[in-house]
């Protein structure tokens, strides 16, 4: 993978320039893109042309290659949401966060592929950790590109578990924000109470250094070494659900966890949070089957059949149901910030597994539903295996304390290394 951490201090120091970081992309797309298949439209001959700017190694990004969901909106692509009812579309303007990119010093290079509509149905997409392994979705091939060393940085959105995932499928670091920290101005909605926009790269610094440069905060963490967090390992109505590999690399990273230097206490959450986690069922079908109302009532027979049966299913939901679930979400978000008021972030499981075999499943979200209602700020943290395929330890903050939650994530990223030698 690319550390784009690594490739920003290079060019900085002037050791490197942005036309040599791209062209290590560009050779890793040559040699790996027929076979993962991650993107779904790339422009190497422009993004060559724009990385020649003398202006770009005093910027933000450093003149680094960028990748975007085929979700977000871009002027000098094509978005085509996964769907064969958008193909060719050109959108007139890009979301902005693909022009906070590249005011940033991003050069944009290509869309990854989405599911359809950002939904759960499989893409072409493959695992680079190994390709007769699903990748995750929806941000399938945003999380592939990254894995695969075709670029160091690539954004994503998580309505369900799109991010985090996939992330821990391919063995890359994922950023889901706090809810709406990018903005989504410019992106196709799928459920607007819970859509939010997220970022791959190669380990965690390297997903704060992108974060903090295309948003203009202090977000980065590697200027410091990170203080020693308290945890909460997390105990719920889904833990079972957890492979036991999963759960022996949940219990072993608390425990180096703690060795380094955290604390760490076991917190269960309250019961009233498996309503919560059974409430976003019913704010993801309600909002689904009218963000794609205009898709459903015009288009319905280019709609895949499972999405298809999906959204004929989620017309089912009724208002009265849709507002008793923004209820129940509402108390929920008060009761886990009591459940965490002693502890900096929470630990668990990224996905209740390694990325299952086959293509025709993007996996399981059930370990990223909850936390993407309760908008907090999700990492995964790379560097666990089973079997040689990637294990996803996750840290999730308290809403609002991303910059917290990614020196939390950095502080385990790096104790584990030092123990696992990864």
């Amino acid at each position: 993978m690319l550390s784009a951490l690594d490739l920003a201090r290079r060019i900085e120091g002037g050791e490197l320039k942005p036309r040599a970081a791209l062209d290590l992309c560009a050779e890793a797309i040559t040699a790996r893109e027929q076979e993962i298949r991650a993107f779904v439209a790339l422009d190497l001959d422009t993004a060559r042309r724009a990385a020649e700017d003398p202006r770009l190694p005093s910027t933000p990004l450093r003149g680094l290659p960028v990748a975007f969901k085929d979700i977000f909106d871009t002027a000098d692509f094509p978005t085509q949401y996964g769907s064969p009812i958008y193909t060719g579309y050109r959108p007139r303007a890009d979301a902005t966060a693909v022009a906070l990119t590249r005011r940033a010093g991003g050069i944009i290079l290509g869309k990854t592929v989405t599911t359809e509509f950002a939904s759960m149905v499989p893409s072409s997409t493959r695992n680079p950790r190994n390709p007769a392994h699903t990748p995750g979705g929806s941000s399938s091939g945003s999380a592939a590109a990254v894995a695969a060393a075709m670029v160091p940085i690539a954004f994503g959105t998580q309505t369900a578990g799109s991010v985090i995932r996939p992330a821990a499928f391919c063995g890359v670091a994922g950023f889901k924000p706090s809810y709406r920290l990018i903005p989504l101005v410019g992106v196709k909605d799928v459920a607007w109470h819970l859509d939010t926009a997220g970022l791959f790269g190669a380990g965690v610094a390297d997903v704060a250094f992108a974060a903090a440069a295309v948003l203009n905060r202090d977000l980065r963490v590697d200027h410091a070494a990170p203080a020693a967090p308290r945890i909460a390992l997390i105990r719920s109505h889904l833990s079972p659900q957890a492979s036991a590999a999963m759960q022996n690399a949940v219990e072993t990273v608390a425990r180096i966890a703690e060795t380094a230097g955290a604390s760490v206490a076991e917190v269960t959450l309250p019961p009233q949070l498996k309503d919560a986690y059974q409430a976003q069922f019913v704010i993801q079908n309600y909002e689904t089957f009218r963000a794609l109302a205009f898709e459903y009532d015009r288009h319905r027979d280019m709609i895949g059949k499972q999405l298809r049966e999906q959204i004929d299913r989620a017309a089912a939901v009724s208002a009265e149901e849709y507002d008793a679930a923004r209820r129940t979400a509402s108390r929920a978000r008060r009761l886990l910030a009591d459940a965490m008021a002693e502890h900096d972030v929470a630990l668990a499981p990224s996905a209740p597994g390694a990325a299952p075999a086959g293509l025709d499943s993007t996996g399981d979200p059930a370990f990223n539903r909850l936390w993407t209602l309760m908008g907090a700020p999700c990492i995964n943290v790379p560097g666990f295996y089973d079997n040689e395929l990637p294990l996803g330890i996750q840290i999730v903050g308290r809403f609002g304390r991303d910059k917290a939650a990614l020196e939390a994530a950095l502080f385990v990223e790096r104790a584990m290394a030092r123990k696992l030698g990864a």
